[in-house]
């Protein structure tokens, strides 16, 4: 039996009435797993949530906050930030550049690519002392709110259907790792797991804006790691954790791609990084630009920090 002849707009209303492939069933025919491929076809195509239940009110697919995320995007704009390592108190010009391009460009997603949370007191690295004493996690956790919260805000403003997805970075594991060992009598309770704090953002390990370019916090390390992600996935990649922000092409037999490092929206020196020890760093402060034309991507463009209050972006300086 095929899908019963209806509209994308009558189905999606649909489901969010009775969110169950059963029930649609029940109303207009049609076969059951067509009705769910159709459902996660429109998820994709108009970057929707369609979350289904069953008779007994849970849900029919659970959602895993490590599960990939596809997007699907066609045309349009994603925009893609990471480790902001917010901390109380410290807005930076690369915060504000990315509420500029937010209201700009009007994204078709707004991707924080791991590392929101940056985890100082339950680190590995020793407390730096620059201001007496690290931020307590709930510190950390009102600022990473705040903040997202006004990313949260400034997208769904500028479009109405925008997706808001986060990766998860190593800092951001920290949150979930503490606790799972030293309560782990208190696994699933409300609160313990990060993903909790933030439940308008769908968590992933992955997303992926196209079958083509992955989004995730890191795959390879070192100062070629744009290049040997590019060239061992087979991918166009775009990665955080390194903090440099530049864009690497390969081409090969099979055309161009991409290593996209997206930076950092933290200031590279400050408090966060303090176990650099005051030594040079290669970070930069600011964001990547990804724009798809007809599923492919263009060549990716970077926001990057020119001086206090103003970045560079397309040959411009921009007062933000």
């Amino acid at each position: 039996m095929t899908t019963p002849n209806i509209s994308d707009a009558e189905f999606i209303e649909l489901w969010k009435t009775h969110q169950s492939a059963a029930a649609i069933h029940k109303l207009i025919g049609g076969n059951i797993r067509t009705l769910q491929r159709r459902r996660a076809n429109l998820e994709t195509k108009y970057g929707l949530l369609l979350e289904a239940k069953s008779p007994n009110g849970r849900p029919e697919r659970p959602q895993s906050a490590y599960e990939r995320k596809q997007l699907g995007i066609l045309n349009g704009t994603v925009i893609v930030f990471s480790d902001a390592h917010f901390w109380p108190g410290i807005r930076t010009t690369a915060f504000n550049a990315l509420i500029w391009a937010i209201k700009e460009f009007k994204p078709s997603a707004v991707i924080c690519n791991g590392d929101a949370l940056d985890g100082a007191s339950i680190s590995r690295h020793p407390p730096s002392g620059v201001s007496g004493k690290e931020p307590s996690v709930i510190e950390e956790l009102k600022a990473c709110k705040e903040a997202l919260g006004e990313v949260e805000e400034t997208a769904k403003e500028a479009r109405h259907n925008v997706r808001l997805v986060y990766t998860w970075g190593n800092h951001d594991a920290r949150f979930n790792a503490r606790l799972a060992t030293n309560a782990p009598q208190f696994a699933e309770t409300f609160g313990f797991k990060l993903e909790d704090h933030f439940p308008t953002w769908e968590f992933c390990m992955t997303c992926w804006a196209t079958d083509d370019v992955i989004i995730k916090h890191r795959y390879k390390g070192g100062v070629h790691a744009t290049h040997n992600n590019a060239s061992a996935s087979g991918k166009s990649m775009v990665t955080g954790h390194l903090h440099s922000l530049k864009v690497t092409p390969y081409a090969d037999y099979n055309g161009n791609r991409f290593g996209v490092d997206t930076g950092t929206l933290a200031e590279p020196y400050g408090p966060q990084f303090s176990y650099g020890e005051d030594n040079p760093l290669n970070h930069r402060s600011g964001f990547a630009i990804l724009t798809f034309k007809d599923g492919r991507l263009l060549w990716p463009e970077l926001v990057h920090k020119w001086d206090d209050g103003q970045v560079e972006f397309r040959g411009q300086i921009i007062n933000v």
